[in-house]
């Protein structure tokens, strides 16, 4: 939920309450699948007379602009159904069809902003009388599908804090609008319903809980917090538990601009190097340090507060720890073993590492030697460029540092990707590995925007 907090809202819609009841989003809904509906069959019946190849462009036309009415549509709900549609985005890219993935991701957090007296009323329910105690910003510095957030000062103190406050209604929605989501999707017959999707559904529902529990969310914060208070590249907000509660958060304000900042691109490259290298080595510790990782790839979950002195370090805030992940032993295990043998870009390794998984030991060697090189490919920031012959020259500086912005990485691994699966009859990979890739296509984004290079050697040698 970072916002450059330099900047608010005031010039942003307001509305005065959210449609959380039941009946209210099953119209909603329901208003949408009839709509759909009814052009689906309308579409049927007038491609009955087309060609094959006339009637398949045709479909797919019709099926992007459903698509976008569906995520319209959506986003005018805000809550988790937002949510939903944002994490099938970002992890549903094998059970989706592109069009509807291509959709939902133009949803967003930057909506409408709740008025402050619905606000206000809901911390006067939470907080009850030492509401009195904060001098609240009525204005918003930034907002979310779940929750927005509002600056304010302990008066006792001069304690410079912010409130993230959650959305009345949307906890109890959670569950109710999984099931308004899937029985959309299924009325729609947009998507088809598979095992692969319910099971996606439930780990979607577990993802919402968890994330709207903020006395969870403050614990994760202060693990991270001590984690990290004796490295000066990095800021995390510290929590204050007197004005917590299990539906609102409070935390020390702390400024910065976001990385998609102008502003970042007057530094010069090598502070915007140190930033990069300091964001990619979170994720190294996440996974061969502290075995739970921020799976959330939104690099609106950083911001970077500029030095004003040149020889001072820039330092990365660190934001929204509601969807921290713990993962198992085992998993880790093979995570760093793939992550090691990528370093000295060694097939046999990487080979060799993917054991131990029922995914990974129910591939014949065939299609295992094929992943294990996907892998080395998606594993190239992090090799050691002496180890690795395959890294393009203009990947490369004179330093040996990576440089992400040329790499066209994505690109790459999609093609070798899609060769990969066409090989052999693919399964959809554990979600637990989902999370993981998509983090490192989220650092590459990160990356690429800072335009950063980055040291292999600093990055994973301290783990070998």
């Amino acid at each position: 939920m970072a916002n450059d907090t330099s900047k608010k809202f005031s010039n942003k819609q307001s509305i005065d309450n959210l449609k959380t009841s039941g009946f209210d989003r099953r119209m909603s809904i329901a208003k949408t699948s009839l709509n759909i509906g009814r052009r689906w069959a309308g579409n049927s019946v007038s491609g009955m007379f087309l060609n094959k190849e006339a009637r398949t462009a045709r479909n797919q036309a019709f099926m992007e602009a459903q698509a976008n009415y569906l995520a319209a549509e959506l986003g005018k709900l805000k809550g988790s159904v937002v949510k939903i549609g944002q994490m099938l985005a970002i992890y549903g890219e094998h059970i989706l069809p592109p069009e509807i993935t291509r959709a939902l991701q133009t949803l967003n957090d930057d909506t409408a902003t709740l008025t402050w007296p619905t606000i206000e009323k809901t911390l006067r329910q939470l907080l009850g009388n030492t509401m009195n105690e904060l001098d609240i910003d009525p204005v918003p510095i930034g907002t979310a599908s779940l929750a927005q957030v509002h600056r304010a000062t302990v008066l006792a103190t001069g304690e410079q804090v912010v409130l993230k406050i959650q959305y009345p209604g949307v906890a109890d929605a959670i569950n109710s609008d999984l099931a308004l989501f899937k029985q959309l999707l299924r009325v729609s017959n947009i998507v088809p319903q598979t095992r692969a999707l319910d099971a996606w559904f439930e780990e979607i529902r577990d993802l919402l809980h968890h994330e709207v529990d903020y006395e969870a969310e403050a614990s994760t914060t202060e693990r991270f917090y001590e984690r990290l208070s004796g490295d000066s590249r990095y800021i995390v907000p510290k929590v204050n538990r007197t004005y917590s509660k299990k539906r609102l958060l409070c935390m020390s304000y702390e400024p910065g601009i976001t990385v998609v900042s102008e502003a970042l691109q007057f530094l010069s490259h090598e502070r915007r190097n140190a930033i990069g290298q300091a964001a990619i080595e979170i994720m190294m510790q996440e996974v061969f340090v502290w075995g739970e990782m921020q799976t959330d790839p939104n690099f609106g979950n950083y911001l970077v507060r500029v030095s004003e002195n040149e020889d001072d370090i820039d330092k990365l805030v660190l934001l929204d720890f509601g969807a921290v992940r713990q993962f198992d032993g085992n998993l880790l295990t093979i995570a760093r073993g793939l992550l090691r043998a990528g370093y000295r870009h060694d097939h046999k390794a990487m080979t060799l590492a993917m054991t131990g998984y029922d995914f990974f030991d129910s591939m014949s060697d065939k299609v295992r030697s094929d992943i294990a090189s996907l892998f080395l490919l998606a594993t190239e920031p992090f090799s050691d460029p002496a180890q690795n012959d395959d890294i393009p020259r203009e990947c490369l500086d004179d330093q040996n540092r990576y440089i992400w912005a040329n790499s066209k990485l994505h690109s790459r691994l999609s093609t070798k990707a899609t060769r990969a699966m066409q090989s052999f009859e693919f399964n959809l990979p554990p979600k637990e590995f989902m999370f993981i890739s998509r983090k490192f296509i989220g650092a590459y984004t990160l990356l690429t925007v800072l335009d950063s290079y980055t040291n292999s050697n600093n990055l994973v040698k301290p783990y070998l």
